[in-house]
C-alpha cells in the first residue's frame, strides 16, 4: 500500500528516477514466494491492487514510448533491443511461451495475431526471430501511434517486415475466433496479481483450457493456453 501511495501522489508516470525506482521495488516485492490467494483479500486492498494494475500499465506504455522512440533515431534499431531495461524479462517470458505451445501440438504456425503489441513489439519480434522463424505475424493495438513506431522499427529489417504487420482496431469488435485455433493468454498468481490481472479458467467461456503455468523466477506473468473447439 506505501507503494501505491507513493506512485499515486507522482505527477507524473513517464520515465524517471523516482518512478522507476518504485516500480522497481514494487515488481522485487511481487516476485517473492507468495501464498496469498487474491480472491480472499478485502475489498479495499482489490480496489488498490486495481488501481496499481493500472496506474502500472501507463507507466509500462510510457517506457516502452520512450525506448522505441529512442530506437527509431538509431541504425539498426533491432540491435540495441537488448537495450530495454527488461528484455531478458521478455526472452524468458517469450521462450515459455514457445515451449508449452510446442508441448500442446502447436510448432509453428502460419499465422500469429498479438493482440496490444504497442510501441515496442517485443514478443512479437522475438518470437519471429528466435522460435518462429516461417510464421506470419499481425500485431494489433487501438492505438494507431503506437503502431506507426513499431512499424518504422520493424522496417528496418526487410525480412521480417515481409512477415509483420499492424492493424489498428479494438478487438472488442472481435465477435468469433476460428474453431482449432489456440489462445495464449497472459495472466498473474500471488502477489504477481497486483501487476497484472489474473485470467481464470472461467473467464474464458467457449474454450478449452490445455495448460496454465505460473513461473517461480524473473518472469511475473503465467501463462494459460487455451484451444477453440471446432464445433460448439
Amino acid at each position: 500500500m506505501q507503494i501505491h501511495a507513493s506512485v499515486s501522489k507522482l505527477e507524473s508516470l513517464m520515465p524517471s528516477k523516482p518512478i522507476n525506482t518504485l516500480l522497481t521495488q514494487l515488481v522485487k516485492l511481487c516476485s517473492l514466494p507468495s501464498s496469498i490467494e487474491i480472491s480472499t483479500l478485502p475489498n479495499e486492498v482489490q480496489l488498490m491492487r486495481q488501481s496499481l494494475i493500472k496506474l502500472c500499465g501507463i507507466a509500462e506504455g510510457f517506457l516502452e514510448l520512450e525506448f522505441s522512440t529512442f530506437l527509431t533515431n538509431v541504425p539498426r534499431p533491432l540491435d540495441h533491443l537488448d537495450l530495454f531495461p527488461y528484455y531478458n524479462n521478455y526472452v524468458l517470458l517469450a521462450g515459455l511461451e514457445h515451449s508449452i505451445l510446442v508441448e500442446n501440438g502447436v510448432e509453428q504456425p502460419k499465422k500469429v495475431a498479438f493482440i496490444g503489441s504497442g510501441p515496442l513489439p517485443l514478443t512479437a519480434i522475438i518470437m519471429a526471430t528466435h522460435h518462429m522463424q516461417a510464421t506470419y505475424f499481425v500485431n494489433i493495438d487501438i492505438d494507431e501511434s503506437a503502431n506507426h513506431v513499431a512499424s518504422q522499427i520493424v522496417a528496418t529489417d526487410l525480412e521480417l517486415e515481409r512477415r509483420m504487420k499492424f492493424e489498428t482496431c479494438d478487438v472488442m469488435d472481435v465477435k468469433e475466433m476460428l474453431g482449432s485455433g489456440a489462445l495464449l493468454v497472459r495472466s498473474a498468481n500471488g502477489a504477481r496479481a497486483f501487476l497484472y490481472p489474473v485470467v481464470e479458467e472461467e473467464d474464458l467461456e467457449g474454450f478449452e483450457v490445455l495448460s496454465v503455468f505460473h513461473p517461480t523466477n524473473e518472469v511475473i506473468n503465467s501463462i494459460v493456453l487455451a484451444r477453440k473447439p471446432i464445433f460448439g
